[in-house]
């Protein structure tokens, strides 16, 4: 088990060893086999992956090398050794998406996602842990620096992988709260893109799923993800993320709005006193941070978010239930009894349900818009506090209902579709707990620039 000191914990960076790849014998074959090494020291207990495979990996490794070497590399991140989310499809491994159902499933395609990443030069090093077919049935991972709680789900695995060192980028997705959730638990940086900001590729069944890197460094974040949509675009009909080939400038946000969402009446004493006072510090560095009661824009966005949880269970249960209704119906051994719950109250919606729910979405949409006016951001937690322990379902008539944790604090952003980024900035018992920037939609690069320049300049708190 790892040892979570916020101030001095520093995870696996590829930006800073490529600084290193024509002045010392650092090459992408030696981060590769670091990668390895803590891999094999660690994967044993943590269980973040479903697949390896380290010989493929070292032969591109070279491959990458001998690029660097001729300063013929294909792009920033040519030789980064990467996690893929075992949800999106891999030609030359399986896509068993968590689910007994599709145990030792080959497609023989790559993921839009995954394709670029090659014609990057990245290196996919394997395949993580997803909670069961993107839902809240989890997977066998722990949390690095606790192995008697969740990583978080659904990227329980990448978010895990990430925060062990194990590789310097994992990519997860998030329909709910599957990205920016566990990368608050396990310390990481992460990027929930803009709705359709990374083509999905064959992963198009719900309307607010999205897929994002988890890092530890916001270098090798951001890298990920603009070489991604240099190569991929957006979503059909969307415009794909948007931004500099290089890292964002840090920028320093002069407004920053404050919401609550439902999640914040939930918060335990430590982690409200944390943000609490990382609120303060903002403020002393020259933030004005506007609350719902200074602004009638972000009481109408409060309001609007209220209940984000039910809009976004709602929406995404309809979707997924057509989607899914088919593998319960012919393999009903296949899938677990909590997914089973999940599409039977799916079942009892209506056309007209759906419909409504989409309304109220469409209105805090409009609303966050407004909301552009007031401030440069958003900021919240990316997590109601630590990750919590589990134990594992007693029976199947007694399941737990949040086994991956609570995605209170990341419905809203979902459901907006907009873009925001998790940064480590707190620990609540010498565990991390993540705070997000949120910005408008198809700002991306400037959440990323205010998210790293809050993590350079502020204080990390910690609270035991």
């Amino acid at each position: 088990m790892l040892q979570y000191d916020i101030k001095n914990f520093k995870m696996k960076t590829y930006f800073d060893a490529t600084r290193e790849f024509s002045t010392s014998e650092e090459t992408p074959r030696t981060f590769l086999e670091g990668c390895l090494e803590q891999i094999n020291a660690r994967e044993p207990k943590i269980k973040a992956f479903v697949t390896l495979q380290p010989d493929e990996a070292r032969r591109a490794a070279d491959k990458s090398s001998q690029r660097w070497a001729n300063n013929q590399q294909l792009s920033a991140i040519d030789g980064m050794p990467i996690g893929i989310k075992d949800l999106l499809e891999t030609s030359d491994m399986p896509t068993q998406m968590g689910c007994e159902a599709y145990k030792g499933f080959c497609p023989g395609n790559d993921n839009a996602l995954v394709s670029a990443l090659r014609n990057a030069g990245a290196i996919i090093l394997g395949k993580t842990v997803t909670a069961e077919l993107g839902g809240s049935h989890p997977g066998p991972t722990k949390n690095p620096f606790d192995l008697e709680r969740t990583p978080g789900g659904s990227s329980s695995g990448s978010a895990a992988a990430v925060a062990a060192s194990m590789v310097p980028v994992a990519i997860g997705s998030q329909v709910g709260g599957s990205i920016i959730r566990p990368a608050g638990y396990c310390g990481n940086f992460a990027l929930k893109p803009s709705q359709g900001g990374l083509h999905r590729g064959e992963r198009q069944t719900t309307s607010m799923s999205t897929h994002g890197p988890h890092a530890g460094s916001i270098e090798d974040m951001w890298q990920v993800a603009i070489e991604i949509a240099r190569r991929t675009g957006g979503d059909p009909g969307y415009i794909g993320l948007q931004g500099p080939n290089a890292p964002p400038k840090a920028i320093k946000p002069s407004r920053l709005i404050f919401i609550e969402t439902e999640g914040w009446s939930l918060l335990d004493p430590k982690s409200r006193e944390a943000f609490n006072i990382l609120l303060s510090q903002l403020e002393s560095n020259g933030i004005t941070i506007i609350k719902r009661s200074m602004s009638h824009l972000v009481e109408q966005l409060e309001q609007t978010i209220s209940n984000a949880s039910t809009i976004a269970n709602s929406i995404t249960s309809w979707e997924n239930h057509w989607g899914h209704r088919n593998l319960v119906k012919n393999a009903p051994e296949g899938v677990s009894q909590r997914l089973k719950n999940v599409l039977a109250k799916a079942e009892l919606m209506t056309p007209e349900d759906y419909n409504n729910f989409l309304l109220l979405r469409r209105y805090a949409r409009e609303a966050h818009k407004f909301c552009a006016s007031v401030a440069d951001a958003t900021i919240t937690l990316s997590c109601p506090g630590p990750a919590p322990l589990w134990e594992g379902d007693k029976d199947e008539t007694t399941l737990a209902a949040r086994p991956t944790g609570d995605p209170i604090f990341n419905f809203a952003s979902s459901i907006i579709g907009a873009p925001c980024v998790t940064i480590p900035m707190l620990s609540v018992n010498n565990l991390p707990v993540g705070v997000q920037i949120i910005a408008q939609r198809e700002q991306d690069a400037w959440a990323t620039s205010l998210a790293k320049w809050i993590y350079e300049k502020i204080s990390p708190v910690s609270i035991d």
